[in-house]
């Protein structure tokens, strides 16, 4: 299939904010996002007589993108199922650190809803590669199964197997661990950092309007929750967001707290 230089930067530039944000969600390092991209845009143009049409643009893209990420993950280890909490230990036990985390959060605009995206990756984190990879493509990008056996050279069946236990695993993670709708909930990250600058009553009133809010006090099950946050989720370009440079620090300090053991702290900020 032949393209024209222009037709394939055209392309190229129609699909490169959804692709940089598939980027940054997986490698969660802003400083790495354009290298990547950029690599993606040569490797791509380097092998456009290999684009025959069997697939999308937009596929094909991808396919390149999801290779570099697997190249570039082969020295990173997952994030621990507590990264999150000692993130937020390693803050408090540093002035400094606390200090540059409300510093952020007044340059910028703390939205609940770019925090439960932000959650999302985080959590994401705790799977194998592969499943990260799955999850992101068919429920925050939208990809066809088929599509995502293209991408990342599966049999459909294999994409269908990663799903499901990627799915399962962040559903179980969400329903144990999110006080946005469970009281009984381990993370309070939302609550502790919309805290920030506004009384409680505020901060549970904007809560409340989240739509799979209004669904758990529905008795909306684990799925459901779970197909609401991702809806959520696909309208938010993270390199976007309003938040963006808090959560970028949080993400890196996440990834250098994962693995380490903090003492627990139950004081909420604030409190």
């Amino acid at each position: 299939m032949n393209i024209s230089e222009s037709e394939f930067e055209k392309l190229f530039k129609e699909n490169q904010p959804k692709l940089k944000s598939f980027i940054y969600r997986l490698i969660t390092n802003n400083e790495d996002v354009d290298d990547l991209c950029q690599e993606t845009f040569i490797k791509a143009y380097k092998n456009i007589d290999a684009f025959n049409g069997n697939s999308t643009f937009k596929t094909w893209l991808f396919a390149i993108a999801n290779n570099l990420i697997k190249d570039h993950f082969k020295a990173q280890k997952r994030w621990a199922r507590n990264a999150q909490d000692n993130c937020s230990q390693s803050i408090k036990n540093s002035t400094e650190l606390q200090n540059k985390t409300m510093n952020l959060y007044a340059a910028g605009r703390f939205e609940i809803k770019n925090h439960i995206d932000y959650c999302f990756t985080c959590v994401m984190k705790y799977l194998p590669l592969e499943r990260q990879i799955a999850i992101m493509l068919a429920d925050i990008y939208e990809f066809k199964v088929s599509e995502i056996s293209q991408i990342m050279n599966k049999t459909v069946g294999s994409v269908k197997h990663l799903l499901l236990n990627g799915r399962n695993t962040m559903k179980k993670v969400f329903d144990e661990d999110c006080t946005l709708i469970h009281k009984t909930g381990a993370c309070w990250k939302c609550s502790e950092l919309s805290n920030s600058g506004n009384t409680k009553a505020k901060t549970q009133q904007k809560i409340a309007k989240l739509g799979m809010v209004k669904a758990k006090n529905k008795g909306a099950n684990r799925t459901k929750l779970y197909e609401l946050r991702t809806q959520l989720i696909k309208a938010i370009n993270p390199l976007n967001s309003s938040s963006f440079e808090l959560h970028n620090f949080l993400i890196n300090q996440t990834d250098f707290a994962n693995n380490k053991n903090y003492p627990r702290i139950d004081k909420e900020c604030g409190e």
